[in-house]
């Protein structure tokens, strides 16, 4: 699994380097602060059509209670245009559905733009050969290298 979302990441051009991160995320570098990447992905986002739900900060809710996170923003958006089909594939994947992004800064102070493998989401679904996951992962790489992009 880790082989394949290297080659994968090493498929596009400009392709920035990824972490070794949990099964089913994608991450890759960002050379820009977290507020500054989260605010570039959420702007390719709306100029795309996409909506946005939500973006949440996970720093501002931990210092609510009095405690400290390094910068950590989720962001969630999508479009029924591409969501819808790949339910159809298996009505279970509205679970993980819209589509999220987290930015974070880790304790290096490198920043990080992470997302879910939809190949991975179609075989947690059990529908591995849903056409819809690969159209989806395209998008969503699409949008991460854009907001990374120097």
């Amino acid at each position: 699994m880790k082989f394949r979302l290297f080659l994968a990441a090493c498929a596009v051009v400009s392709a920035p380097v990824q972490a070794d991160a949990a099964d089913g995320l994608i991450a890759v570098k960002s050379p820009h602060s977290a507020q500054s990447t989260m605010n570039r992905l959420e702007a390719i986002v709306k100029e795309r059509g996409l909506t946005v739900f939500a973006r949440i900060d996970h720093a501002g809710g931990a210092a609510k209670i009095g405690k400290t996170l390094r910068p950590t923003e989720l962001l969630i958006f999508g479009n029924p245009q591409g969501g819808t089909p790949f339910i159809e594939c298996a009505q279970t994947v509205g679970i993980d559905l819209p589509l999220k992004a987290l930015v974070w800064e880790d304790a290096a102070a490198q920043v990080w733009l992470g997302y879910n493998d939809t190949a991975y989401l179609a075989k947690r679904h059990e529908v591995p050969a849903c056409s819809v996951a690969g159209n989806l992962a395209k998008a969503v790489a699409g949008l991460a290298a854009a907001a990374v992009a120097p």
